[in-house]
Protein backbone atom coordinates (compact mmCIF):
# COMPACT_ATOMS: atom_id res chain seq x y z
CA UNK A 1 0.00 0.00 0.00
CA UNK A 2 1.23 3.19 -0.88
CA UNK A 3 2.02 6.21 1.80
CA UNK A 4 -0.83 8.83 0.66
CA UNK A 5 0.88 11.47 3.29
CA UNK A 6 0.82 14.59 2.04
CA UNK A 7 4.22 16.57 2.82
CA UNK A 8 2.72 19.59 5.06
CA UNK A 9 0.15 17.81 6.22
CA UNK A 10 0.04 15.30 9.49
CA UNK A 11 -4.09 14.11 10.18
CA UNK A 12 -2.67 12.85 13.67
CA UNK A 13 -1.51 16.45 14.55
CA UNK A 14 -4.00 18.13 17.43
CA UNK A 15 -4.80 21.66 17.49
CA UNK A 16 -2.78 23.81 20.03
CA UNK A 17 -5.63 25.31 21.33
CA UNK A 18 -9.12 26.87 20.92
CA UNK A 19 -7.79 30.61 19.67
CA UNK A 20 -4.68 32.29 18.42
CA UNK A 21 -1.71 30.86 20.62
CA UNK A 22 0.09 33.69 20.50
CA UNK A 23 -2.65 36.37 20.50
CA UNK A 24 -3.95 34.68 23.95
CA UNK A 25 0.22 34.92 24.52
CA UNK A 26 0.16 39.02 24.40
CA UNK A 27 1.60 38.92 21.01
CA UNK A 28 -0.16 41.62 19.35
CA UNK A 29 -3.70 43.39 20.21
CA UNK A 30 -4.85 39.81 21.43
CA UNK A 31 -8.17 39.35 19.80
CA UNK A 32 -8.89 38.06 16.17
CA UNK A 33 -11.71 38.06 14.00
CA UNK A 34 -11.04 34.06 11.99
CA UNK A 35 -9.18 31.32 13.40
CA UNK A 36 -6.23 29.08 11.05
CA UNK A 37 -4.75 26.00 11.94
CA UNK A 38 -1.33 24.44 10.75
CA UNK A 39 -2.12 21.28 9.12
CA UNK A 40 1.57 20.20 9.63
CA UNK A 41 1.88 20.58 13.70
CA UNK A 42 -1.67 21.82 14.77
CA UNK A 43 -0.50 25.59 15.78
CA UNK A 44 -3.74 27.61 15.83
CA UNK A 45 -3.07 31.28 14.96
CA UNK A 46 -4.95 34.38 13.25
CA UNK A 47 -6.24 34.49 10.31
CA UNK A 48 -4.79 37.42 7.57
CA UNK A 49 -7.34 39.39 7.68
CA UNK A 50 -7.04 39.74 11.83
CA UNK A 51 -4.36 42.51 12.91
CA UNK A 52 -1.89 40.41 13.45
CA UNK A 53 -2.19 37.74 10.95
CA UNK A 54 -0.63 34.77 13.50
CA UNK A 55 -1.47 31.85 10.73
CA UNK A 56 0.53 32.78 8.11
CA UNK A 57 3.61 33.70 9.89
CA UNK A 58 3.42 30.17 11.41
CA UNK A 59 3.14 28.65 8.09
CA UNK A 60 6.16 31.11 6.73
CA UNK A 61 8.55 30.64 9.60
CA UNK A 62 7.86 27.43 10.32
CA UNK A 63 7.80 25.98 6.60
CA UNK A 64 4.64 24.23 7.44
CA UNK A 65 2.90 25.50 3.96
CA UNK A 66 -0.61 24.07 4.72
CA UNK A 67 -3.16 26.45 6.43
CA UNK A 68 -7.25 24.75 7.57
CA UNK A 69 -9.77 27.03 8.60
CA UNK A 70 -10.45 26.32 12.47
CA UNK A 71 -14.24 27.84 12.07
CA UNK A 72 -17.47 26.07 12.95
CA UNK A 73 -18.68 24.49 9.39
CA UNK A 74 -15.62 25.04 6.95
CA UNK A 75 -13.41 22.22 6.14
CA UNK A 76 -10.43 23.66 4.11
CA UNK A 77 -6.88 23.71 3.49
CA UNK A 78 -4.61 26.09 1.92
CA UNK A 79 -1.11 26.44 1.15
CA UNK A 80 0.30 29.91 1.37
CA UNK A 81 3.26 28.92 -0.76
CA UNK A 82 1.13 28.09 -3.89
CA UNK A 83 -1.79 30.71 -2.79
CA UNK A 84 -4.63 27.64 -3.60
CA UNK A 85 -6.96 25.73 -2.02
CA UNK A 86 -5.78 21.94 -1.79
CA UNK A 87 -8.28 18.66 -1.03
CA UNK A 88 -6.88 16.75 1.71
CA UNK A 89 -7.43 14.31 4.79
CA UNK A 90 -9.37 15.07 7.30
CA UNK A 91 -7.45 16.18 10.65
CA UNK A 92 -7.83 14.94 13.96
CA UNK A 93 -10.54 17.07 15.88
CA UNK A 94 -11.68 19.51 17.20
CA UNK A 95 -12.34 20.86 13.51
CA UNK A 96 -13.20 24.12 14.57
CA UNK A 97 -13.01 26.78 17.98
CA UNK A 98 -15.76 25.91 20.29
CA UNK A 99 -19.43 27.12 18.76
CA UNK A 100 -19.73 29.62 22.27
CA UNK A 101 -16.58 31.26 21.38
CA UNK A 102 -17.66 34.94 19.35
CA UNK A 103 -16.30 35.63 15.85
CA UNK A 104 -14.45 37.94 16.12
CA UNK A 105 -12.96 36.61 19.70
CA UNK A 106 -12.11 36.05 22.22
CA UNK A 107 -14.65 37.73 23.89
CA UNK A 108 -13.80 40.40 26.07
CA UNK A 109 -10.53 41.13 24.17
CA UNK A 110 -12.40 42.37 20.59
CA UNK A 111 -12.72 46.38 20.88
CA UNK A 112 -15.96 48.04 19.78
CA UNK A 113 -14.20 49.20 16.75
CA UNK A 114 -12.87 46.09 15.65
CA UNK A 115 -13.81 46.57 12.61
CA UNK A 116 -11.15 49.63 11.64
CA UNK A 117 -8.45 47.24 12.77
CA UNK A 118 -8.73 44.49 9.72
CA UNK A 119 -6.81 44.20 6.78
Amino acid sequence: MADERIPGINPAAAPSGEGCAQCLAGDGPGWWLHLRRCAECGQVGCCDSSPSQHGTRHARESGHPFLASFEPGESWLWNVETEEYYDGPELSGPAAHPGSQPTPGPAGRVPEDWRDHLH
